[in-house]
């Protein structure tokens, strides 16, 4: 039921097994320093899925979830071949695992979308209704997406682990509120220019480690994953992207620079939209008919990956790029305070030219943020009082280089911000 080179695999990755201690293995998966992170999983009788682009900590999330519970656990590392080869039957694995582990372990897939028919395999899984837990991470790719969908429709607890946020790597409440709020306009502008990727925060020589993430995962995993046959022209379409983040995006014409079709570029852009590499955001539409309805804008969901690509990283005050790159920040903190599958993040802009850089639907609320490279004085844009008039926001946010008191416009609070508060838009 075990092959040789399966059981060697699982003891190789499982010490337990032949009598090592279960948490000091465990511990060694978890760096240190650890930042907590915002996600919190629990893993229950459907399988946990935690899905996001490589190295953000999907796998460190679990491990420490782990921690917190009874071991032994089984770890399964789908990226071995033996693994990939033996796992195929959800019947005949759980039988093998009766005759290898206690009822009730919780089993551990790492990169499960490594398996044939991963989704398929996960639901018969759970449908065997058998005592184990499952948990598994996956990157969000079209496979991922292709294979557990809609075969895990119902029967897996899905998590989406992006980048660091503000409030994960800003200070305690510890410190006196002058240093609090020094400390955190630090942090912020730190992932403004070198993102949020744990790696690269921790690291020493951040750029270096940019310069091998966007190797590693945005260009081999596309060329190798995707089977991508023109890397060049995909290359040219992320540094294009880089180049207009913030803008509406343009198809024929990047597929012009790029030298291919536009039907290609909409193919990469939606593989990099699905990778979490890029977030295309739609126009907010409330059935005005002065409203533009179609042209999404481009945002990179990490700074980091953005400015490797376009820009570089040179101070924040003196850059051309200024206001879009700081609104690429406000996007990113924004959506990864949201829930995909219930929340959304769009723009609006009317036909006479007013806009508001983001409006957000959470929890049956609406919410409107207005981003500004310099100063807001405490007043309002005229769009931004369209938008209200039109709308009736509960919470309109200016986010500028400055606080100021806010006021009541109407049914809307309208608040004035710093980068260094954006964590604070959806706090209750």
């Amino acid at each position: 039921m075990f092959p040789d080179s399966v059981l060697n695999v699982l003891m190789a990755d499982n010490p337990w097994m032949e009598g090592a201690d279960t948490d000091e293995w465990v511990m060694k998966y978890l760096p240190s320093p650890y930042i907590e992170r915002r996600a919190k999983i629990k893993i229950g009788r459907r399988v946990t899925l935690v899905i996001g682009p490589r190295q953000v900590g999907k796998s460190t999330l679990i491990w420490k979830t782990l921690a917190g519970e009874e071991g032994p656990y089984l770890y399964v590392n789908c990226e071995e071949r033996a693994i990939v080869d033996w796992a195929v039957s959800p019947a005949l694995f759980v039988r093998a695992l009766e005759n290898l582990i206690a009822p009730g372990t919780i089993v551990f897939f790492e990169e499960v979308q490594r398996l044939d028919e991963a989704g398929l395999f996960l639901k018969g899984l759970v449908d065997r209704k058998s005592s184990y837990r499952f948990v598994a991470t996956g990157s969000s790719s079209y496979e991922l997406d292709a294979k557990t969908k809609e075969s895990l429709a119902g029967r897996a607890d899905r998590h989406l682990l992006l980048p660091l946020s503000l409030s994960e790597i800003a200070p305690g409440k510890d410190r006196p509120v002058a240093l609090q709020l020094r400390a955190r306009l630090e942090a912020a502008h730190d992932l403004v220019l070198q993102g949020g990727y744990p790696t690269v925060h921790l690291g020493q020589n951040k750029q270096a480690l940019l310069t091998g993430l966007v190797e590693s995962f945005v260009i081999r995993d596309a060329s190798d994953r995707f089977r991508i046959r023109h890397t060049a022209a995909f290359r040219k379409l992320l540094e294009l992207m880089a180049s207009q983040i913030g803008n509406l995006c343009n198809f024929s014409k990047w597929a012009e620079v790029a030298g291919v079709s536009a039907d290609t570029v909409s193919d990469y852009a939606a593989i990099l939209t699905d990778a979490h590499v890029v977030k295309l955001v739609r126009p907010f539409v409330g059935g005005k008919r002065a409203e533009i309805t179609s042209t999404p804008k481009v945002y990179f969901v990490d700074n980091g990956i953005r400015n490797r690509l376009f820009g570089g990283f040179g101070s924040l005050e003196n850059r051309a790029d200024r206001g879009a790159l700081v609104e690429n920040f406000v996007f990113t903190e924004l959506y990864k305070s949201l829930n995909p599958l219930l929340d959304s993040i769009r723009f609006w802009r009317s036909k006479s030219g007013a806009e508001v850089d983001f409006v957000v639907e959470r929890d049956g609320a609406l919410y409107a943020v207005e981003v500004k490279a310099g100063r807001t004085r405490g007043k309002l844009s005229r769009a931004a009082r369209s938008f209200m008039e039109a709308y009736r926001p509960q919470q309109f946010w200016m986010i500028g280089d400055e606080r100021h008191d806010g006021f009541k416009l109407g049914d809307t609070d309208v608040r004035f911000a710093t980068i260094a508060d954006v964590h604070r838009i959806f706090e209750r």
